[in-house]
């Protein structure tokens, strides 16, 4: 196989790209000293936030003032779900625009989140210019404080997301795609970031469907450990096949978050799960988390990549070893690829702090 094959990976041309950068401001008892209360210093800060970002057409911010965390996905409608601990934003980046401060009375803020979508065409071709602005923003933002020398942490998201199983559906028009680093990609554009941390990794969304569970479940049981075990089995088998070492199967109804475990300890709550994983530690790590007595309506399956893993033209082989992996394991589990998507997401996240 050519070189500049096998480190190129087809994605169906329908995939769709988000990005999405979070600043994270620490909000200290010195910076709401200076309001009369925690609704004007937010209302205030939204208000100079807006203004800078029409002027860098910087069009989907959003204020965020209840530590709740986002979760941006891509839709075909614009819509904000707020649960306990998330705020869900679906959007379409070449049609969606919006400004939003979101925030309770009386509910004084650990971080203030200042959220930008990309918005456009070409997300990821123009991801550089994007994070470009969205720091000089924060340059512009930071000399109107009134309190200083705030710790600013800057996250940058980027997502392909695509249906495993869209050839099998007619959708044959495909487009390659190398999947260069985040830092490598940015310095090409003259975008040259601090020393920062970057995580790379595959999310698929297996549904639990009728006939999964009809297969591996009796009729009259509540046990549904069987099932569970069955799709464990066959995904350790994939991935060996392909030598994946960091892998996590989840399915206990929370949101997975991936992170590197040298920065962030795992950690559960009501409605998320962190997963820690060493990009630099090559000896296996599999997280197995569901409960035989918990029917989910969808399974979890993360696929991490290594520092190894990053090519000098990107992570093209890895997704093309992932890609072959996923296919295996659906065909083992006799998913119909006519009747059902299987939603893969290509994660790539860098933070720093500015």
């Amino acid at each position: 196989m050519p070189i500049s094959t096998q480190h190129k990976v087809y994605l169906p041309a329908s995939a769709k790209s988000n990005q999405y950068i979070l600043a994270e401001i620490k909000a200290t008892p010195e910076l709401y000293r200076h309001y009369s209360n925690e609704q004007a210093c937010y209302q205030q800060l939204s208000q100079q936030l807006f203004t800078l970002a029409d002027s860098l057409n910087l069009h989907n911010v959003h204020l965020i003032a209840t530590d709740k965390l986002p979760v941006v996905r891509f839709h075909t409608e614009a819509h904000v779900f707020q649960t306990a601990e998330q705020i869900l934003f679906f959007y379409n980046p070449a049609y969606h625009e919006a400004q939003n401060l979101f925030s309770q009375n009386g509910y004084q803020a650990r971080k203030i989140r200042l959220l930008f979508l990309a918005t456009g065409n070409d997300i990821r071709a123009n991801a550089a210019d994007f994070h470009s602005r969205v720091l000089q923003l924060l340059q512009q933002l930071q000399p109107q404080l009134p309190e200083q020398n705030l710790k600013i942490k800057i996250r940058d998201h980027q997502h392909l997301s695509y249906d495993l199983l869209a050839k099998s559906k007619g959708n044959r028009e495909s487009y390659g795609y190398k999947l260069r680093a985040i830092a490598g990609r940015y310095a090409t554009r003259q975008l040259n970031l601090p020393e920062h941390s970057a995580l790379t990794y595959v999310h698929l969304t297996l549904p639990l469907s009728r006939a999964l569970k009809q297969q591996y479940v009796a009729s009259d049981s509540l046990d549904y450990s069987p099932l569970y075990q069955q799709l464990e089995q066959q995904l350790k088998a994939a991935i060996q096949a392909k030598d994946l070492n960091r892998v996590a199967i989840v399915a206990n109804g929370l949101t997975p978050l991936v992170r590197n475990s040298k920065f962030d300890k795992p950690e559960t709550t009501a409605e998320l799960q962190l997963l820690g994983f060493d990009p630099s530690n090559n000896a296996p790590q599999f997280i197995s988390d569901w409960q035989g007595d918990n029917l989910v309506e969808a399974v979890n399956i993360l696929i991490v990549a290594g520092n190894d893993d990053m090519t000098e033209t990107g992570f093209g082989r890895f997704m093309n070893q992932v890609e072959a992996s996923l296919r295996s394991f659906a065909d083992k589990l006799g998913v119909n690829p006519e009747k059902q998507d299987l939603t893969v997401r290509f994660h790539q996240h860098i933070s720093y702090s500015n």
